[in-house]
């Protein structure tokens, strides 16, 4: 629906513009012609001149301008002139009756200054209307990109979308238990409350890469049922100062329209490393950004139903600041799965995915020591690449360990 009303509002904008520029065209070319195009101004001697020899055919008047069409085309300076403008350069009562005896349609008017003015700058006017609209719309275009640098990139994912769950997501088993207390607490928070029990305000999930530590984080609003917050942590970064900081006001402001919901940012170490590293000591763009997270992080309650977690692979430079108890005061380690692990997690990748009965994941998943989620998924991936590749119906146990060993 959106769609058709922006492809509506396009039509009438283009149907718009052409009959602005045919408009444009007419009055140019009724200027055009009113201030009779193709005339040669030429000197009233040479007026005269013509006048005495019978070849002036008719004349128009307005004040002491005189414009006019000769019999026959004469030169003036190497050029043909047929139709003529000069200037009266002194009173002369006797030239009308000269005309009229030399036969010459004589035709006076008034000038029309008004007419004249707004026939001359009408067209540049309607020019400037046509420049400001374009601009206008250049604005509005890329969600106003010249006055959005304040915006923050986050991406909403609402409950009424398709869920990702704890079935989801295998081998952080542990990970999974400490998370379930964050569930309940946006499930069912008055049961907190109640007791004066304070639910952590920020969650950090630790972790080397492809653990799925975002999916975890995907899986827990799934499960509370709330709305997912995203957004990468270079996000915040920009050339222009302020801009970050800009950006988590604004997060947090969106985080508030949506609660209960979970904020989740994820590479938080490229905003938040150790501050005075910098080459712009304290000044920098990126500190200011992270001054400003650490401000909004104290700036809201818990009973908000706001609960913020982040993702990173390199907790050693993340500043101790961001760290302390009543903002990311609960670190959940995310480590690579074991072999039980990994074999729920071969599963999970595998639902869809038609297996030979040769297939045993159980031998897959002890012959992949050290994988992690994510090169568990693409194993399962390639193996089906594989087989549709050779044309087959199923995937055999000869394709996994082929696309093991890529």
């Amino acid at each position: 629906m959106k769609e058709k009303k922006d492809s509506s509002k396009k039509d009438l904008f283009r149907t718009l513009g052409v009959w602005l520029l045919l408009f444009l065209g007419a009055l140019m070319l009724l200027q055009f012609l009113n201030t009779g195009g193709g005339e040669k101004t030429i000197s009233f001697s040479e007026f005269k001149r013509e006048l005495d020899r019978g070849n002036v055919d008719r004349v128009t008047i307005v004040e002491k301008e005189i414009k006019g069409v000769f019999k026959d085309q004469i030169n003036v300076a190497g050029e043909p002139v047929l139709r003529f403008k000069t200037y009266l350069p002194y009173e002369d009562p006797d030239l009308v009756r000269e005309m009229v005896q030399k036969g010459v349609t004589v035709e006076s008017r008034k000038k029309q200054v008004f007419w004249e003015i707004a026939l001359g700058y009408l067209p540049w006017l309607i020019l400037l209307v046509l420049f400001w609209i374009f601009m206008a719309r250049q604005f509005q275009s890329g969600s106003n990109r010249a006055f959005s640098f304040g915006k923050s990139r986050v991406k909403v994912l609402q409950e009424d979308r398709p869920k990702v769950t704890f079935e989801d997501v295998a081998g952080v088993e542990e990970a999974k238990e400490e998370l379930k207390e964050v569930i309940e607490f946006l499930k069912n928070p008055e049961k907190f409350r109640r007791l004066g029990a304070r639910i952590p305000k920020g969650v950090l999930l630790l972790g080397p890469p492809g653990t799925g530590k975002t999916l975890l984080a995907r899986a827990v609003a799934g499960e509370a049922g709330v709305p997912f917050l995203s957004i990468s942590g270079s996000d915040f970064v920009e050339l222009f100062v302020g801009v970050g900081a800009a950006r988590v006001r604004d997060l947090f402001e969106q985080a508030k329209q949506h609660a209960p919901c979970i904020v989740f940012i994820d590479e938080i170490d490229a905003v938040g490393r150790l501050r005075g590293a910098g080459l712009g000591g304290g000044h920098d763009e990126r500190e200011q950004t992270l001054n400003q997270l650490l401000v909004e992080m104290d700036g809201f309650d818990t009973s908000e139903g706001i609960v913020v977690m982040a993702a990173t692979n390199r907790p050693d430079i993340l500043d101790p600041a961001l760290l302390r108890p009543g903002r990311f005061d609960r670190r959940i380690v995310v480590d690579r799965p074991d072999v039980k692990g990994r074999e729920a997690i071969l599963r999970i990748h595998a639902r869809n995915v038609p297996l030979a009965d040769d297939v045993d994941l159980e031998t897959i998943a002890r012959s992949t020591p050290g994988f992690s989620g994510a090169d568990l998924a693409n194993l399962v991936n390639e193996a089906a690449l594989l087989a549709a590749r050779a044309g087959r119906s199923e995937v055999k146990m000869a394709d996994f360990e082929e696309a093991k060993d890529k």
